[in-house]
């Protein structure tokens, strides 16, 4: 909840010190009982497929005690590791919160990785029970060589494993977790190499998720959407942990197919809605496009009085467009919505200001798996469009060796940096030093009011002839709202091997519905090559005009296949460089 007069989100917290938790910050399972105790009969997790099942935060407490006192007649203590993947679930959250209250550790596993990948995780991590949906049971651990002891289903239609059918036979007392104990290990999703165990603890979490709230109001009415992977961090805490913090609903999305999302915000009546930059821009022009059909008049009207209401939220600090516009709103399913978080990527500018401009509180935050996530926010109040957020309270950020520009990399200090990588002191000993700072391996710069601003990656920068230093993300901002591209992925290659400077590429795939239409004006294959190549270097040097010109495109490339990406929808760098640096 916003800081007013001093008061913070979290000092209702001491009311229940002393009698439901005794450190600094409750554990997690501690913080869902503080939430039962106040909100018993709220509605905790809701799905409306495959069959439609909603859930109060009373009813959801008695499966988890149920499950948990199952796990610990098994033996499931403190100090184990269990395994949970599948897809977005109210299953997979009791399976997590039940995982936690026997004092054991989840470990959340991305359920679009491969059996062979998924195998890696459960035997890095040394879990010795999973929890997964059916379909996958068979698959994974044919061989029983992982030791892993029992599998748990995580759907009905396997009505002997089903989580909520596992029962204990008699009263179980279960191992309580500390503070400092080991929540969850939670493997990155690799985007620029092998994945690593991040090892977070129940206050890294806790903090974040009640720090997070000094940018913004949560409330117990709110509904938030788990759309993205509830295993990726981002999900995990700014939706699942900062829900069942305040007791807030929590709608469970299984699919990113545009239509379904529609469908699930309006039955759902969503108010917090956070999902990853792609979404936005695609939602953000299909809805233009449907405005420019209307005709020129029309389109010309609606811009110029989004324009207008723009600037008085801005500037006078109210909201006319979410009245203004509800009809346009509702076409997406977003007139319940109260707020949309923007993460896992960089946004375009132009996306931020023109939900804004809807009516739509729309901010955007930033951080890493390894800082639980959140460290920046941007306040619904005071946003800033070209910003990632302002820094959360009690967190410290630095920039180490600053440029003319005073970009560098960003450091950051503070309650939710992680404790380090599982099994893999060299790599926590590479980003976290002893005194707890964490080397993020992203670029920018922080202004004096505390806002910061991201330019790229560390690893993938570029550097040009001029010895100029070049983000990709600063290039492939600029592209996000041209419909006929549907991944875009900006990296350099060698230009001269002695100086070791480059020049700047893009790969390009275009969008299905772009090719079909070229496809019907040209039947010959080389001349539909020719002619998406063609159009693809027009747009590149329309886009080269905004850039300075160190900044701008050499070298173009149109992908035959999809980039591969990670479960958050972001282009895997290393294999796409990997695939086309001869080319």
């Amino acid at each position: 909840m916003a800081k007013k007069d001093n008061v913070n989100p979290w000092d209702f917290l001491s009311q229940y010190k002393g009698t439901f938790f005794e450190g600094e910050w409750p554990t997690l399972v501690e913080m869902f009982n503080i939430t039962v105790e106040r909100y018993p009969n709220n509605k905790c997790f809701t799905a409306f497929a495959p069959t439609e099942l909603s859930l109060t935060y009373k009813e959801v407490h008695d499966k988890v005690i149920q499950v948990a006192s199952y796990l610990g007649e098994q033996g499931v203590k403190s100090g184990d590791n269990v395994a949970v993947t599948g897809k977005n679930s109210p299953e997979w959250a009791v399976a997590y919160l039940a995982i936690l209250y026997t004092g054991a550790t989840v470990v959340p596993i991305d359920y679009q990785l491969s059996d062979k990948e998924i195998e890696h995780l459960i035997k890095h991590s040394s879990a010795t029970r999973l929890f997964i949906d059916k379909e996958r049971m068979e698959k994974i651990d044919k061989k029983n060589t992982l030791g892993i002891v029992e599998k748990i289903s995580l759907e009905p239609i396997d009505q002997e494993n089903y989580i909520f059918n596992k029962k204990a036979t008699k009263k179980v007392k279960l191992d309580k977790s500390s503070e400092t104990d080991i929540a969850a290990i939670l493997y990155t999703s690799g985007t620029t190499g092998n994945p690593k165990g991040v090892m977070l603890s129940h206050s890294n979490l806790v903090s974040d998720c009640y720090l997070a709230q000094a940018h913004m109001t949560l409330y117990p009415t709110d509904v938030f959407y788990a759309l993205l992977p509830i295993h990726h961090s981002y999900t995990m805490l700014a939706v699942f942990i900062e829900a069942i913090s305040v007791g807030a609903e929590i709608v469970f999305g299984k699919k990113l197919i545009v239509s379904q999302i529609l469908k699930e915000l309006k039955m759902g009546k969503v108010t917090m809605f956070l999902a990853v930059p792609m979404l936005f821009n695609k939602m953000l022009r299909g809805l233009l496009n449907g405005i420019r059909e209307k005709g020129i008049v029309v389109y010309g009207l609606i811009r110029f009085l989004m324009s207008i209401s723009g600037v008085i939220k801005k500037v006078f600090k109210v909201n006319p467009g979410h009245k203004m516009f509800k009809g346009i709103l509702a076409k997406l399913s977003m007139d319940n919505i109260r707020i949309c978080i923007s993460g896992g990527g960089p946004l375009p500018s132009s996306t931020f200001k023109l939900f804004n401009q809807l009516g739509i509180d729309f901010v955007q935050g930033y951080g890493l798996t390894e800082t639980s996530p959140i460290i920046t926010l941007n306040p619904v109040y005071a946003y800033m469009e070209t910003s990632v957020g302002k820094i959360l309270p009690r967190t410290e950020m630095k920039i180490l060796e600053p440029d003319s520009r005073n970009i560098g990399e960003i450091l950051v200090k503070g309650p939710m940096v992680m404790q380090g990588y599982y099994k893999n002191q060299e790599a926590t000993d590479e980003v976290l030093s002893k005194d707890g700072w964490l080397r993020t391996g992203d670029a920018g710069y922080i202004d004096a009011n505390n806002y910061v601003y991201l330019t790229g990656r560390k690893k993938s920068l570029i550097v040009t002839d001029g010895g100029k230093n070049v983000f990709p993300e600063e290039i492939e901002d600029v592209f996000q709202l041209y419909d006929e591209i549907e991944q875009l992925c900006v990296m350099g290659y060698i230009t001269d091997k002695k100086n070791k400077s480059e020049g700047i590429r893009v790969v390009i795939y275009p969008a299905e519905k772009y090719l079909e239409g070229v496809a019907k004006e040209h039947s010959d294959a080389s001349k539909k090559e020719a002619a998406v190549l063609s159009h693809m270097q027009q747009v590149v040097d329309e886009v080269n005009k905004e850039l300075l010109p160190y900044k701008r495109i050499t070298r173009l490339t149109i992908a035959k296949e999809p980039l591969e990406m990670t479960s958050t929808k972001k282009i895997k760098r290393h294999i796409v460089a990997k695939v086309y640096e001869n080319l």
